[in-house]
């Protein structure tokens, strides 16, 4: 039983490195538990087919094996099943040449073995897509291959290692930079970019139980935009930051399913305007960190939002990390741990772990 609780003070801490994990952009990212996996990527000089996984608690690092794995891919995606990781399509380069992947695997943390997916009736290759686990399913949706923009996708049970089609009917139209929650019976799409540079501030609920698609609202909605981040709360969808072309943005909007209704986030007080930020929910406040800012330079500064105040608090840059676009964050249950990214000149592999007084919470038992 709980019986009380004292705050931790706000930090930063360097954690540690696994140095044959080169650092890179573009890679995936699952929190399974008790360990951080990472995976694929681009390097600066090669699609990349290795990976690492991290556990905070005892801070070390292990590879993740390749043997077996998918092709070494970058923009591609990944869920956490509850046993499994699964990786899903992306773009590799051979021979100076991109192609694109419908392809993907399971890693098994257990076994440390990966089992290959069959591509007999999967979605069309594609990178920039969106997943989601719906506790028994992979959702797939959005994406591009450069000439088209997608507005289908497709449903994955690794039980039967089987394909099922998701209707375009309803659908929004083909995005890809955009974002995806899973609310525990439906997925929201909101925002992105088609490969005619237009933007968005739509998007669509996809009910897997009827195959069906229902409009959200853009009243009150944020400006369009794409590279914005999106975390659920539990009840809600908060949505901040991103671009369109060049506009950037630090304002953002609480989307509410139940009653189809947004409200704007404030601004005052947020961090400086973002796009390629990290962004996590740790059961209270949505925490956002770094990013590519207006300038092109790479931040390390970041805040926590709780919408039930509609406020921000701005976080220490104090210990730190340094600078970086296109960072990755989780949350373990008490802290956030942040991995890799670009830096000013460098493709980053260094592990930081933050927490605040709002966040971690010592409970004494009897």
């Amino acid at each position: 039983m709980r019986i009380g609780k004292t705050a931790i003070g706000e930090t930063w801490d360097a954690r540690a490195k696994l140095d044959t994990l080169a650092g890179r952009l573009g890679f995936t990212t699952v929190w399974i538990g008790n360990e951080m996996i990472v995976w694929g990527g681009w390097t600066g000089t090669n699609t990349s087919n290795d990976g690492g996984r991290y556990s905070p608690a005892a801070d070390i690092w292990s590879p993740v094996s390749s043997v077996g794995a998918p092709l070494g891919c970058y923009e591609s995606a990944a869920v956490w099943t509850g046993t499994e990781m699964i990786v899903w399509g992306g773009v590799y380069a051979l021979n100076g040449t991109n192609y694109y992947s419908n392809g993907g695997g399971r890693y098994n943390p257990l076994t440390g073995k990966w089992t290959a997916i069959s591509t007999n009736g999967a979605p069309v290759a594609r990178r920039l897509h969106t997943l989601v686990w719906t506790g028994s399913e992979m959702i797939i949706w959005g994406g591009t291959e450069e000439v088209n923009s997608f507005n289908s996708g497709g449903r994955y049970d690794p039980a039967t290692d089987q394909w099922r089609t998701i209707t375009s009917s309803g659908a929004p139209a083909g995005r890809y930079f955009h974002t995806a929650t899973w609310t525990g019976s439906e997925m929201i799409i909101w925002g992105g970019v088609n490969n005619s540079g237009n933007s968005f501030n739509d998007g669509a609920r996809y009910f897997p139980a009827t195959n069906g698609w229902a409009a959200i609202s853009t009243s009150s909605a944020p400006s369009s935009r794409y590279y914005h981040s999106a975390v659920w709360t539990g009840s809600k969808m908060v949505v901040w930051g991103g671009r369109n072309g060049g506009a950037f943005f630090n304002s953002g909007g609480i989307y509410d399913p139940a009653t189809d209704t947004w409200v704007p986030s404030r601004t005052s007080g947020a961090p400086d305007p973002r796009f390629r930020h990290s962004a996590i929910w740790n059961g209270m406040d949505m925490i956002v960190w770094a990013g590519g800012a207006p300038t092109g330079v790479g931040l390390n500064d970041g805040g926590r939002y709780n919408p039930v105040s509609d406020g921000w608090t701005l976080m220490t840059t104090a210990g730190a990390p340094e600078r970086r676009d296109f960072p990755t964050a989780v949350w373990t249950g008490s802290e956030m741990v942040i991995w890799g990214g670009l830096g000013v000149t460098i493709f980053l592999n260094d592990t930081f772990s933050y927490t605040s007084p709002s966040m971690m919470y010592l409970y004494l038992k009897p």
